[in-house]
């Protein structure tokens, strides 16, 4: 998932540089060369699109930095962590899900959850058997931990 994950990320940074330095430049050319530049709406546009990508290049590099810098062994191997699959059995409805814990940029898959979603951050560092309160906007949930299978079991 890390790799690719960072794949991802590459494209999408390939993406934004190509747009920042080959069609961005022709479409403020363009815009400018209709004239007044001070009333020229699709020019100040070009511009405002220009700053926005830029930010968004420099936020993008900065996370891929991070990415690259997390040391995947040191994620717990008998804990809920980056990448753990985990069963839970909804302690007041009586029903299993199963969720996958990911990267926020991860989320497009069928159960994954966010580590950094509230439900992610209740699971992290739990185990095996352990029941967990989580708060979700219509109150209180409890879960208990039927089954974990952590990162490290899908490497194989």
């Amino acid at each position: 998932m890390p790799k690719e994950l960072i794949k991802k990320i590459d494209r999408e940074l390939k993406e934004m540089e190509y747009e920042l330095t080959q069609e961005l430049p022709k479409e403020i050319q363009r815009a400018a060369a209709m004239g007044d530049l001070s009333e020229n709406a699709e020019y100040e546009a070009a511009l405002a699109k220009q700053q926005l990508l830029q930010s968004k290049l420099l936020k993008l590099k900065k996370r891929r930095v991070e990415l690259s810098q997390i040391d995947f062994s040191r994620l717990p191997k008998d804990r809920v962590g980056y990448g753990s699959k985990v069963v839970l059995l909804d302690l007041d409805e009586d029903k299993e899900i199963s969720y996958t814990l990911v990267m926020g940029e991860e989320t497009d898959c069928d159960n994954c959850i966010s580590i950094s979603s509230p439900i992610g951050k209740s699971l992290l560092g739990k185990r095996e058997g352990d029941e967990v309160a989580i708060r979700i906007p219509s109150g209180t949930k409890n879960f208990e931990i039927l089954e974990l299978h952590t990162f490290f079991e899908g490497e194989n």
